[in-house]
């Protein structure tokens, strides 16, 4: 394996070049044409256009990913996350036209894609399963009948589900059959299968997963756990490592369930697999990511090890050099910088990226996908770069985010950043006291701190900004250490507020 094409984009595809890169491998990147100036084709080897914008006529079109490979001479494809990632159509298509694929065998992807045959597996394999139907409900009629079973609240979830699409809490018997309904609805939209099943609601849980490594020669670890709590919609913006509601012992009993996941379904490359943690202390195998994960640093800052290096060389047929047993060394926290108005139900934002000043210091990682001039539009995901930071315990951690959010300065688009600023001085955060219900309690009153003004603020400093810019057109924007204008300063004191 000498060449990979990578069939993604952003942040994502800029980590997959460096590792590329540091296992002596060219890395091809692809780009629709939105993306000709982003990162990712800069830092690549070689870039092919493979179509317009919108995603099913560029990251999603096989064939022209297959073509582009094919003109390049790669001679192997990593999907990163998102767009086919988890598609194992795309996984079949690689290793047809002679490919290697950096991720796991396609009947893994199957397997773990498809809902209630994942619980079916789970099950056999010994890995605790929250409650519910293995096989999908036909009518909201039969979700009655199960519900008597298993006692209210229910979910009904998308079989083919994922990112908490065609998904419906149900509390009552008069809420069932249009949640079944919308469910339905919902997930023929989004997957192209109608299908749900149902499974008991567990109140008040924590979002834990566990990190595997599997390799050709038979061999599969887990690489400890990953906090991942505090999300909106189903979708994560903090994450953290290790989980503060997870010890020693709990963690190797997670790690050990893991490990049968994976292995009961040929499991190889990285993975991740997802439990809820109930207050009792009791998990349950929710479903298995079958690809690298957005919040994977986390776990690369506390364990020392490449992730991506690791999905490379296993690729290649070489054994896993991470080793059972490893322990945590401090603590990692990652924010999810999106282009979201927090105060607008993180709604999508849209803009140019007027002003970049990327945090840096002891402990702070930075995994961007975007630069100054870069436009941010409509067709992707709202992910702009992701702000991580290490420290021997988690109260430095947070601290060290702390200061790490206070130097970001990101003018032209709104994005989260105010949010999680306000996340690290929350007592109730700091205590580690939060479940996945953080954002409709304590996560809730954050967003109601003065949203109106701190648009206000942004918009005067990104117009700001610009005019400083149209008067000085000779140059990008770049303060010498010693410009202090009123801007700059405005920025540094209000930006967070």
């Amino acid at each position: 394996m000498n060449r990979v094409l990578i069939a993604n984009r952003g942040e994502i595809a800029c980590r997959i070049v460096r590792a590329c890169h540091e296992e002596g491998l060219e890395a091809i990147a692809v780009f629709s044409e939105a993306d000709r100036h982003s990162p990712h084709v800069h830092a690549a080897d070689r870039a092919v256009l493979i179509g317009p914008a919108p995603a099913r006529e560029s990251y999603l079109h096989v064939e022209r990913l297959l073509d582009a490979a094919r003109r390049t001479g790669a001679d192997a494809i990593h999907p990163g996350y998102g767009f086919l990632a988890e598609r194992a159509h795309f996984a079949d298509a690689v290793e047809a036209a002679g490919l290697v694929f950096v991720g796991p065998p396609p009947a893994a992807i199957r397997a773990m894609g498809e809902k209630t045959e994942a619980r079916r597996r789970m099950e056999a394999a010994g890995v605790p399963v929250v409650p519910g139907t293995t096989s999908p409900v036909d009518s909201a009629e039969a979700g009655l009948a199960i519900a008597r079973r298993i006692g209210y609240p229910i979910f009904v979830k998308a079989v083919a589900g994922g990112g908490g699409k065609g998904m419906r809490q149900v509390r009552s018997p008069e809420e069932l059959a249009p949640a079944f309904r919308a469910a339905v609805s919902e997930a023929e939209a989004a997957f192209g299968d109608g299908s749900v099943y149902i499974e008991t609601l567990i109140e008040r849980p924590r979002h834990v997963e566990i990190q595997i490594m599997g390799d050709s020669h038979g061999r599969v670890v887990h690489v400890g756990e990953r906090e991942c709590s505090v999300q909106r919609r189903h979708q994560k913006l903090i994450e953290e490592a290790p989980s503060p509601g997870v010890n020693a012992e709990l963690r190797a009993r997670m790690g050990e369930a893991a490990v049968r996941a994976a292995a009961a379904v040929g499991y190889r490359s990285a993975g991740t697999v997802e439990f809820l943690l109930d207050p009792a202390g009791n998990f349950y195998f929710l479903e298995m990511n079958t690809r690298i994960q957005v919040e994977h640093p986390v776990t690369e800052m506390i364990y020392g090890v490449d992730l991506v290096r690791e999905q490379l060389r296993i690729a290649a047929g070489q054994a896993t050099r991470i080793r059972a047993g490893l322990a945590p060394r401090g603590h990692a926290i990652e924010c999810r910088i999106t282009s979201e108005d927090p105060h607008g139900d993180f709604l999508p934002a849209t803009g140019r990226i007027a002003f970049l000043r990327i945090p840096s210091g002891p402990g702070v990682r930075w995994d961007g996908g975007v630069e100054v001039g870069n436009e941010v539009g409509v067709f992707y995901d709202p992910l702009l770069a992701k702000l991580i930071v290490w420290g021997e315990s988690r109260a430095v951690a947070i601290r060290r985010m702390r200061r790490a959010l206070d130097e970001l300065l990101i003018l032209g688009v709104p994005t989260s950043q105010g949010f999680h600023r306000r996340v690290m001085d929350d007592p109730a955060f700091a205590r580690g006291d939060y479940d996945i219900d953080y954002l409709e309690g304590v996560g809730r009153q954050l967003l109601s701190a003065e949203p109106d003004r701190a648009m206000l603020e942004h918009v005067a400093l990104a117009a700001a900004l610009a005019e400083h810019e149209a008067r000085n057109a000779a140059a990008p924007v770049t303060p010498a250490a010693t410009d202090d204008s009123t801007w700059l300063r405005v920025a540094r004191q209000r930006a967070l507020r």
